[in-house]
């Protein structure tokens, strides 16, 4: 991954990266205390910022608390950190933790100022033969705890479970729970099975993907069908296609699965039409306010 961008936002200012600091005893350093989001910018124009304010917003509430900006101020803040970093194409990142409470008990929940966090970094490119080859993933049984619709910052699980890829030489760890497709360790996962895309039902056990939700639109512009339904690990293996998305990948093929092939073992010919609408969707997007 290359070196976030030299400049971030902590707590009401703007400071370089390098110099920002954050006390020992804030909760999300002790406890995983903390949501956050991650968002595309392209062109210097965040990419669906509205569906990842309010996935903040229900996160947050999800932990008992209240967003600590407005949206307008949330885009004056994102805006601001994007241009003092030169826009064009990145990601940025931003967290909400509870604070820095002097001492540490477990509850009640105290009501002291939060900790707002906020960096970009440059865009990482795909891999440059993914047209062509697709991406291989692994599958693992998902341990995560039993909120996933929550963006929190307790990522353990899921960092155990996207280690298992890397050390398959893979891009994604699939998970599985009780014979059922879940998601990707940290990607929503699409299936296509006679022409049509399925996805599994927004619940406790998903987090509700912005770029998933994005990849429907596009679907339906290209006339491809989308359907949401439970998804078994019988019907993940013998798909036609599967897909991966999220804000750093947009939507890529998975062509080899645990060692085996997926369909023709090449990306498919919907991934192909998705992906294209994709890119114009972004296009169509660009210099348009946000």
């Amino acid at each position: 991954m290359a070196e976030p961008l030299p400049l971030c936002y902590l707590n009401g200012g703007f400071l370089p990266l390098s110099e920002a600091r954050i006390s020992p005893l804030d909760r999300g350093f002790l406890y995983a205390d903390a949501v956050y989001e991650v968002m595309p910018v392209y062109g210097g124009r965040p990419f669906r910022f509205a569906a990842h304010s309010e996935r903040l917003a229900r996160s947050l509430s999800g932990i008992g608390m209240a967003d600590p900006h407005t949206r307008d101020e949330w885009r004056a803040i994102l805006g601001a950190l994007i241009e003092r970093n030169g826009g064009g194409d990145c990601y940025l990142y931003w967290q909400v933790t509870r604070g820095a409470q002097l001492g540490r008990t477990h509850a009640p929940l105290p009501q002291i100022p939060r900790t707002v966090f906020a960096f970009c970094a440059p865009w990482p490119q795909p891999p440059a033969d993914l047209a062509e080859k697709g991406v291989s993933c692994v599958t693992a049984s998902d341990t995560r705890w039993a909120r996933c619709d929550i963006k929190s910052t307790a990522l353990l699980a899921n960092v155990l479970l996207r280690q298992l890829s890397v050390d398959a030489a893979a891009a994604e760890t699939i998970m599985l729970r009780e014979g059922e497709l879940t998601e990707a360790s940290a990607s929503s996962v699409h299936v296509v099975l006679g022409g049509e895309v399925l996805m599994p039902p927004n619940s406790r056990r998903i987090l509700p993907g912005t770029t998933r939700s994005a990849v429907e639109e596009v679907a339906a512009r290209a006339a491809i069908p989308c359907r949401v339904q439970a998804i078994s690990e019988s019907q993940l293996r013998a798909a036609d296609e599967v897909w991966i998305s999220a804000a750093t990948r947009e939507v890529q093929p998975v062509t080899v699965l645990d060692g085996h092939p997926i369909g023709s073992g090449r990306p498919g010919a919907l991934w192909r039409r998705v992906y294209e609408e994709f890119q114009r969707y972004k296009q169509e997007l660009a210099g348009t306010p946000w």
